[in-house]
């Protein structure tokens, strides 16, 4: 028996048992799959001395999983359908390249049972499950079945193959308002509604039903008791095709609209009772279709009494690896890609459930490129600066440099941290969020930072509606500090860095200069090489630049200051982002009292940043107008409501022509 630990994972974790049969391991494998999860495969081949083929579309040429592989196979356009799931052009790489085994990663082709089997019709391993085993879990309904037999607990509820919408209201009356009708293809939250009367049923099913023929290509749906006080725990199991172990539970009910945000292992509250009932579940259901490689099962759990061991039901087995693997990994210690390429080689299972313990907590938050507050939309944009802080684990498929794009998942990083305890590994994940520094998209850091600092959520209080409950105090954004603010100012002069030996010189008076920030108006006194005063919205801010970064008003910010094309970011316990205005851009000609703006010579309008009704403030950019092969910011002369817009995107106009108007001042 060997001593082995896993390095890519969260501190302190601890050893594990590995059995080794001196079977023949890859020598090379190829990943049918992009991103942080390519990468993570990549980093555990080339521990095990296993080279790796990457594929990639035209959007991911320069891609980090690109770069990190062996080799590399371009496989088509960027949308998935012409490029990640094209299983014949996979295939034909991994042949092309000498790969001996296919690694599916998640999404994509990983759980698709036809892929499996054209895979091992080619003379490939696939690196999972069989193609039947993936089938036997492909359908909600079917799977349940199956785990019924296998003696597994079910959610009361209907799986029949009938679909009358009279028989199926008549299962629901039965069950017992309120029910969750879900589709048995479905996932991601497609095609489920909860329905809490008779009277709203028929119009659910309707919705439901046409949701999940067209996300899924198949409307048929099933129906399930709709649990009040819902938690999502799930079980990592992993097999041989013989025997299985699980590998503990992880706790996902931090979720929106049925997405997962924060996940973590254990789950808090967890008896050992109730932890040996789910994992004996999820073992028979493993065993029950002879499954070999990593995989997850599911389960629904009444939190409503705490957490007991006869309140918890069979949902999905997830048939792959997960996204949220990684807490798993940090507190077993165990390297799960490790083990799937062994059992795929021919080893048995290489641990006993004997050997495998806890070892403290972890949690993984996902960070996306998404706008929160406008509903949670994808993001795009190119990453100017991306900085992941020591001491927590950060799987990624980006780099700083690298664009978000519109044809995939916009994941930036997995962010997991491991502590001896709940309490510290959470303060550790509030901390790593703190530190991270992502600039040039928007992203969803804050929320997750308001995430890890709630207050229920901190208790352990968690169900799969808390986010919902405290979306708008989890959304609102927090106030910018003036010392940020005031080194912002210091950012856009360009005396980020200091202002120089001769910085402040002047024959009578300290050096004063007028800054604008999007938004703000200030005033900049240059006093000193390293001595700044700042005069902002009404307060003035000292601001002195020492050994170890700035200090404002006699405190130490701790922050880093990066300036981007005008947009300066702050990192300083959290993000702050403003947009310089060029120091050609003008203040708008105007007339009226200030009230219209006018083009202050011909040019193109390129963009239209306010609207009828909105609240513009004293130097906030209205609109950029192209004139003379250069960009010319209009700001507004001060601060109003906007009565009309006089133009459009991609209009010509000539000099004097009225583009912005503002309400008219009150005497």
């Amino acid at each position: 028996m060997l001593q082995c630990k896993y390095p890519g994972g969260a501190g302190g974790l601890a050893p594990r048992l590995c059995e080794t049969k001196g079977q023949g391991m890859f020598s090379k494998i190829l990943i049918a799959n992009r991103g942080e999860i390519a990468c993570r495969v990549i980093d555990t081949a080339r521990r095990m001395g296993v080279a790796t083929v990457a594929v990639y579309s035209d959007a991911d040429q320069g891609a980090r999983h690109v770069a990190m592989a062996d080799e590399a196979v371009h496989i088509g356009g960027p949308a998935p359908r012409d490029s990640y799931l094209r299983g014949d052009a996979i295939i034909a790489a991994a042949q092309a390249t000498g790969a001996q085994a296919i690694h599916p990663g998640y999404g994509f082709l990983s759980e698709n049972p036809d892929f499996v089997d054209a895979v091992q019709v080619a003379g490939l391993v696939f690196i999972g499950p069989s193609g039947d085993a993936i089938r036997a879990m492909g359908l909600k309904d079917a799977a349940k079945r199956l785990m019924i037999k296998a003696g597994v607990p079910v959610v009361p509820g209907y799986h029949g193959a009938g679909q009358d919408p009279e028989m199926l209201a008549a299962e629901a009356a039965k069950i017992g308002y309120p029910v969750l009708i879900k589709a048995v293809a479905g996932g991601g939250g497609k095609g489920m509604r909860r329905v809490d009367s008779a009277a709203g049923f028929g119009e659910a099913l309707a919705s439901a039903e046409g949701e999940a023929a067209t996300a899924f290509g198949n409307k048929a749906v099933l129906i399930e008791k709709y649990v009040e006080r819902p938690r999502h725990i799930e079980v990592q199991i992993f097999g041989d095709g013989t025997r299985a172990v699980h590998l503990f539970e992880r706790d996902c009910s931090l979720q929106r609209r049925h997405q997962k945000v924060i996940e973590e292992a254990p789950a808090p509250g967890m008896t050992p009772e109730m932890r040996a009932a789910m994992g004996q579940a999820a073992v028979r259901a493993a065993e029950a279709i002879g499954y070999s490689g990593a995989g997850t099962v599911e389960f629904i759990v009444d939190a409503s009494e705490g957490l007991r061991a006869d309140r918890f039901w069979f949902m999905e087995m997830n048939t792959r690896l997960q996204v949220e693997h990684p807490v798993t990994e940090a507190i077993s210690g165990v390297d799960l890609v490790e083990w799937q390429l062994r059992v795929a080689s021919g080893e048995a299972l290489p641990a006993h459930q004997e050997d495998l313990h806890i070892n403290g907590h972890a949690f993984e938050a996902r960070l996306y490129a998404e706008d929160v507050a406008a509903g949670f939309l994808p993001a795009t944009g190119t990453l100017t600066h991306l900085v992941f802080p020591p001491g927590a684990r950060a799987d990624t498929g980006v780099r700083a440099g690298d664009t978000i794009s519109p044809w995939y998942d916009p994941m930036i990083a997995k962010l997991t941290v491991h502590g001896p305890t709940r309490a510290v590994a959470l303060a550790q994940l509030a901390r790593a969020l703190g530190a991270t520094e992502v600039a040039g998209s928007v992203t969803n850091l804050d929320f997750l930072a308001a995430l890890a600092h709630h207050a229920g959520f901190g208790a352990g209080d968690v169900d799969t509606g808390l986010i919902a409950r405290d979306l708008a105090a989890l959304v609102s954004a927090p106030a910018v500090p003036g010392a940020v603010v005031a080194l912002a100012v210091i950012a856009a002069a360009g005396l980020a860095e200091g202002a120089g030996a001769m910085g402040g010189f002047t024959l009578w008076s300290p050096l004063r200069r007028a800054v604008l920030l999007e938004g703000h108006m200030a005033a900049l006194i240059v006093e000193a090489p390293d001595r700044m005063r700042v005069e902002l919205d009404g307060s003035a801010h000292d601001c002195v630049l020492k050994g170890d970064g700035w200090w404002v008003d006699g405190v130490k910010l701790g922050a880093r200051i990066v300036n981007q094309g005008g947009v300066i970011s702050i990192f300083a316990h959290r993000a702050y982002h403003f947009n310089a205005v060029d120091p050609l851009a003008r203040l708008a000609e105007v007339s009226g009292g200030g009230g219209l703006t006018l083009a202050p010579m011909p040019g193109l309008v390129k963009a239209v940043f306010v609207a009828v009704g909105q609240d513009v403030v004293a130097g906030e950019r209205l609109a950029v107008l192209e004139a003379m092969k250069m960009e010319h910011t209009l700001l507004a002369a001060r601060a109003g409501c906007v009565a009309e817009v006089l133009c459009a995107p991609g209009a010509q106009v000539e000099a004097g022509a009225a583009l912005i108007r503002l309400e008219v001042e009150e005497a």
